[in-house]
């Protein structure tokens, strides 16, 4: 069977949710390196616009689930404030250690809610937003995971959701394992990083995961380097 004839079920050291220190401050500063570069963050921001074009209206409550180090908020708020819309971010991660960091990194934006809640739990659906958004988040989990979570999703959010994440390829497995083994200083992102694209999906995959869970109304389209934007629309 090919490496890349399904998804790969083993563990990143980032899923451990203890974290934290130097270790873990080295691989999101490189994280916002690869994204930046790879093209990935305009993913996200062009799926905002179609859903704010879909649904004008004043303003609008955006919540980054998996938000890490807070990166992808910054881009969102960046994009926001230039395209003058009126956004209100929460950022949501299990582990404290990312979510305290996180806080410390944005500092300078106006105020983000900060929330250390696991995806699976009442809480988290409980809180209603906007639109959810998740980047290079949705890999971590099963299919079976997968379908509850985006269930979850569905009741959190109100307009709709935009994940953004890795396309399953070889050319992106072998290219990421190799920059990083020459260029990356953190032991968790030269392991992680191949391992993320083995985690994650073909467009077959997110088609059968959607139809599990349910979902009709969505897009699923492909991006440089190597991403899928899915926008789901409610």
């Amino acid at each position: 069977m090919s490496l890349f004839s399904q998804r790969s079920q083993q563990k990143e050291l980032m899923d451990d949710l203890d974290c934290s220190g130097e270790v873990l401050e080295q691989t999101l500063k490189e994280l916002k390196t690869i994204n930046k570069w790879l093209g990935g963050n305009t993913v996200t921001t062009k799926g905002l616009a179609k859903i704010f074009k879909l649904y004008p209206q004043p303003s609008y409550d955006i919540a980054d689930v998996g938000c890490g180090g807070g990166d992808m908020i910054r881009v969102m708020d960046d994009w926001a404030i230039k395209s003058k819309k009126n956004v209100n971010f929460t950022g949501i991660d299990a582990n404290r250690n990312i979510i305290d960091l996180a806080s410390v990194r944005l500092a300078d934006k106006a105020p983000i809610r900060w929330l250390v809640q696991n995806v699976f739990s009442k809480e988290f659906i409980e809180g209603k937003v906007d639109v959810l958004t998740c980047t290079l988040f949705t890999h971590h989990f099963t299919d079976g995971e997968l379908v509850d979570l985006l269930t979850a999703f569905r009741q959190k959010a109100r307009l709709g959701i935009v994940i953004n994440d890795l396309h399953r390829h070889p050319l992106a497995y072998y290219s990421i394992k190799w920059l990083t083994k020459l260029f990356s200083n953190s032991r968790m992102v030269q392991n992680d990083a191949p391992l993320s694209v083995l985690r994650s999906f073909s467009r077959a995959d997110w088609e059968r995961i959607l139809d599990e869970a349910n979902i009709k109304n969505y897009t699923i389209r492909w991006f440089w380097a190597f991403r899928w934007q899915l926008v789901i629309i409610f």
